[in-house]
């Protein structure tokens, strides 16, 4: 690891070999807690190469403890957090929203490490109880719609770095990385992403690797569709800008979509939308 933060700190980029090689090591727990913060650091201060991000995806997808849902044609509905905005957790929301239409949703996520309320902290607090048991992932969709695959459970890349991502608490390259390694390779996704920047990045992927996937991006600053200002959509074939009345819907401000100073407040937030109460 010396040697490759060395070159990365003479601003050198990884290949998509390289990078594949070094987050296998790390989803074997070869480089220390220390070495893994300056590694994640470096993409702090330069942007992430195409290639970079790539190999980092492959290593995980290698390692990854994949689920069989057949033919379901199942959506993820995932941001990237990090945007800095501190919003109950929209994404997961969404997720049930989906699935009381009669869509099957199968959402991978996990603990916040940028935010107070990652996907998993909203459900564990609902006193979901995480699992990597195929039959109970399979009966969870039939029942309820979603199937919920929590991250560390199917990817030890993603297990090793927890600890130092909530030790640093900002965003890091796995921000990036995870609505892009869903173990089932779901058919269909919806990923919000936190600048336009990673949005041109997430569709330059998205085309290379034959993802079918739908990226957004709030003007605002949000990872998701917003109703507080315009947003982008894109997919591999065309882009647009639209504004909430495009949706039939009435905008709306930032304040209001504020997540709470405590997983319980963002948790209650959450119940409310739900719940029709906010």
């Amino acid at each position: 690891m010396n040697k490759i933060l060395s070159n990365l700190f003479e601003h050198k980029s990884l290949t998509r070999e390289e990078a594949r090689d070094i987050m296998l090591n790390i989803a074997d727990g070869k480089y220390n807690d220390n070495q893994l913060s300056a590694f994640m650091t470096v993409f702090l201060m330069r942007s992430i190469t195409p290639n970079e991000l790539t190999g980092f995806r492959d290593a995980i997808l290698l390692r990854r403890v994949p689920v069989d849902f057949g033919d379901v044609k199942a959506i993820d509905i995932v941001g990237t957090g990090g945007d800095g905005k501190n919003t109950f957790n929209i994404s997961t929301a969404s997720c049930f929203v989906v699935a009381g239409s009669g869509r099957k949703v199968v959402k991978h996520g996990n603990y916040g490490a940028s935010s107070i309320s990652g996907a998993s902290n909203v459900l564990e607090q609902h006193g979901v109880k995480f699992t990597a048991d195929n039959d109970r992932l399979h009966r969870s969709l039939e029942e309820s719609g979603v199937s919920f695959l929590h991250a560390p459970f199917f990817s030890p890349a993603l297990k090793s770095v927890g600890p130092v991502r909530r030790s640093l608490k900002m965003r890091t390259f796995f921000n990036m990385l995870g609505p892009l390694v869903n173990p089932t390779l779901p058919k269909n996704q919806l990923l919000g992403v936190y600048n336009l920047k990673l949005m041109r990045l997430y569709r330059y992927i998205a085309q290379n690797e034959g993802i079918n996937c739908t990226i957004v991006h709030s003007l605002d600053g949000y990872d998701e569709i917003s109703l507080t200002s315009p947003f982008k959509v894109v997919n591999t074939q065309s882009e647009q800008v639209l504004v909430a009345s495009d949706l039939g819907l009435v905008g709306g401000r930032q304040e209001d979509l504020y997540g709470g100073d405590t997983v319980e407040e963002a948790d209650a937030i959450f119940d409310d939308v739900l719940d029709k109460r906010a």
